[in-house]
């Protein structure tokens, strides 16, 4: 079965507009294997069902919490967001 992708269009046009960067952006990162890990969530008590998806885009490292129901086989992405520590990590 394949893993669908999901997001809401709001926080993609949000996201578009403050950051530079939207769940298609990450989409891409993902069909062109530019996955660089998948880790826990850096704040497991108060985001206990989610997962941080990290990902490379114009040779930066951005951190993409989502959560994945199994049931639907879905990938719900939360938001994106650069972190300079995950691209010194993953990247240099």
């Amino acid at each position: 079965m394949k893993l669908q992708i999901d997001y809401s269009e709001e926080k993609n046009l949000l996201l578009t507009a403050t950051r530079g960067v939207n769940f298609d952006d990450v989409k891409q990162a993902i069909k062109a294997d530019r996955i660089l890990d998948d880790i826990d969530h850096f704040n497991p008590s108060k985001y206990p069902h989610q997962r941080i998806l990290i990902v490379k885009i114009n040779q930066y490292a951005y951190a993409v919490p989502y959560v994945l129901n199994k049931k639907t086989n879905t990938l719900f992405l939360k938001t994106i967001y650069p972190n300079r520590l995950l691209t010194k990590k993953y990247l240099k």
